[in-house]
């Protein structure tokens, strides 16, 4: 969530960048935001004065009860309660504006960053690096969902059958290359200083709220009515929420989370080849890591994390590229976003499989996460989040790259976990 001072500050600042973001008829709401704020602040003045004086009038009653003079006392007395009834009055109204003022402000997309270029869909979006040599496949190669049913790796009827479509069931080498990549992913995120949590799989809507996921994407994440609880759509929430309300020390920053989880969306309104086998799941594993960081150093641990993220998908052999999002297509509480794409072979087609993302404030503002700085003073911390990494679409990718006539042959990091060098 923007910070009301920021608005106030940097009114005309806001309004430009939101509208890099595409956000409609942003200067209107500005406006609006920044009325409600000064009623507020008027409001709140008034019950303030309320206060000094019911304050100043008890200290004389004090007086003259001290003096014996209990007559002209209760005559003042009287004045405090009506100024008491007056001063709830308007604490009451001032509830209700501060109830207004939230709403307005939770509406409102993070700021995009200065590097962050204008564009309104992915087609816009910067290429800012891309390595890898692009497999030659044989004529007679196939996507990978010819491949899971041919070597029985990966059901997705069978799945559809005991949930519905988007739910595949892992059998045999597949269920187990599944559970080597996350075991890679976890050991290099361990190695790389990040400490491991395996968080719960449902959050309450307070943790939704404090990652802007909610109200945003709402539609987009399951949810549980009789409990009120919904199943996350990435780990990123319960695990950036594990800091939610706390006060944290200058000395404890960096925090670097790494957390495996299976991960819930509804993609509502998905269709066509986009959705075709292992290319966009209901149900899915992703490992995940968090960063809580200093306000002064989060652009520099967002290119560690790039970096960090490219050397995962290096050392599994797959050709890959770096995008940076333009402002129509980064997401709403992003205030800078790099996406990796890898190669799909047989498919000749760029497949999405990691965001890295920088929050700066917006995530922290609404989960009120802060620390004391060097002067003793509190600030928000920046979260940072990426995806390192989103299995269906690696292993897409691995099994379609990989494929030769004598089977699939699996990355050499990979060896040691899955027991195995061949998928035949």
């Amino acid at each position: 969530m923007l910070q009301i001072n920021t608005i106030k500050e940097q009114a005309s600042h806001v309004i430009e960048r939101l509208s890099l973001k595409n956000f409609k008829n942003a200067e209107q709401h500005i406006k609006e935001v920044l009325d409600i704020d000064k009623l507020r602040r008027e409001i709140q003045q008034k019950a303030d004065d309320l206060l000094a004086e019911g304050n100043k009038i008890a200290k004389e009653v004090g007086i003259l009860m001290a003096k014996g003079l209990k007559d002209e006392a209760e005559k003042i007395k009287a004045k405090t309660a009506e100024l008491k009834q007056e001063s709830k009055t308007h604490l009451d109204k001032l509830a209700e504006i501060e109830k207004q003022l939230e709403a307005k402000l939770i509406l409102l997309p993070n700021l995009p960053h200065s590097n962050v270029s204008k564009g309104f869909c992915a087609e816009e979006n910067e290429v800012v690096h891309q390595e890898g040599e692009m497999p030659k496949l044989s004529k007679d190669a196939v996507p990978h969902w010819d491949l899971c049913a041919k070597y029985d790796i990966v059901d997705f009827e069978l799945g559809n059958k005991i949930t519905g479509s988007g739910f595949p069931v892992y059998k045999g080498k597949g269920a187990r290359l599944q559970r080597a990549l996350i075991n890679f992913f976890l050991e290099k995120g361990i190695e790389a200083g990040y400490t491991e949590v395996q968080p719960p799989l449902m959050v309450n809507a307070d943790s939704g709220f404090g990652t802007g996921n909610l109200p945003d994407k709402d539609g987009q994440m399951y949810y549980i009515p009789q409990d009120d609880l919904y199943m996350i759509p990435t780990a990123e929430i319960p695990v950036t929420n594990l800091y939610r309300n706390l006060i944290l020390q200058t000395k404890d920053l960096p925090i670097k989370n790494v957390a495996y989880s299976a991960c819930f969306r509804r993609e509502a309104g998905s269709y066509g080849k986009d959705v075709r086998g292992l290319n966009r799941l209901h149900q899915f594993d992703k490992v995940e890591i968090v960063n809580i960081a200093h306000p002064e150093k989060s652009y520099e641990i967002l290119e560690e994390m790039k970096d960090y993220v490219a050397s995962l998908i290096r050392a599994l052999g797959l050709p890959f590229r770096i995008v940076r999002l333009c402002g129509g297509d980064i997401s709403f509480a992003s205030a800078l976003t790099y996406d990796f794409e890898v190669w799909s072979a047989a498919q000749e087609r760029w497949l999405e499989v990691s965001s890295v993302s920088n929050f700066e404030s917006f995530q922290a503002n609404r989960m009120k996460c802060r620390f004391k700085n060097e002067d003793g003073k509190t600030q928000l911390v920046h979260t940072l989040n990426g995806s390192a990494m989103a299995l269906p679409r690696i292993v897409a990718a691995l099994l379609e790259n990989n494929q030769t006539p004598e089977g699939i042959v699996v990355p050499d990091v990979l060896r040691s976990y899955t027991k195995f060098d061949l998928i035949s």
